[in-house]
């Protein structure tokens, strides 16, 4: 199964992800101008069947350097490298201004400006979290237990 990844982050700069050359699909939510959000799609990356095309997940059994360098066209495009999660589907949740290295988590958050929150999915949702000012943010993943 293909894991697309949902980014969440505030910036300063409002236009970094207009010039993304992956297939995202942007939120339209009544988000602060400084929070940013991308979820992406299964285009622009170079994982071969049954894995086509941009798949992020390292657990899914993909080839690991076809992943590597998904992520690495979805670093290209960001102002730093996500938080990456080894998503368990528990309740742990990571603060991002501790993160060091892949962490056993669902969920992750950060008042870092600079710090981007991320949750690969396939048969799951993204949650995004922020405050009014867009200071705060979150992204926690959600399987089918935690949504009952």
């Amino acid at each position: 199964m293909t894991q697309s990844i949902t980014v969440l982050r505030t910036i300063n700069d409002k236009a970094i992800f207009m010039t993304t050359p992956l297939d995202v699909i942007t939120p339209n939510w009544p988000a602060p101008v400084n929070v940013k959000s991308v979820s992406t799609t299964r285009a622009g990356g170079v994982s071969i069947a049954p894995y086509d095309a941009f798949n992020l997940g390292v657990h899914v059994g993909d080839d690991l350097n076809h992943v590597k360098q998904n992520r690495q066209r979805l670093n290209d495009v960001l102002p730093r490298e996500p938080m990456w999660l080894n998503q368990i589907h528990g309740i742990t949740v990571v603060n991002g201004s501790s993160y060091q290295g892949v962490c056993d988590a669902d969920a992750s958050f950060s008042c870092d400006t600079q710090q981007v929150c991320a949750v690969t999915t396939a048969d799951c949702l993204p949650v995004l979290f922020c405050n009014t000012q867009g200071t705060q943010v979150a992204a926690a993943h959600a399987g089918w237990r935690g949504l009952l």
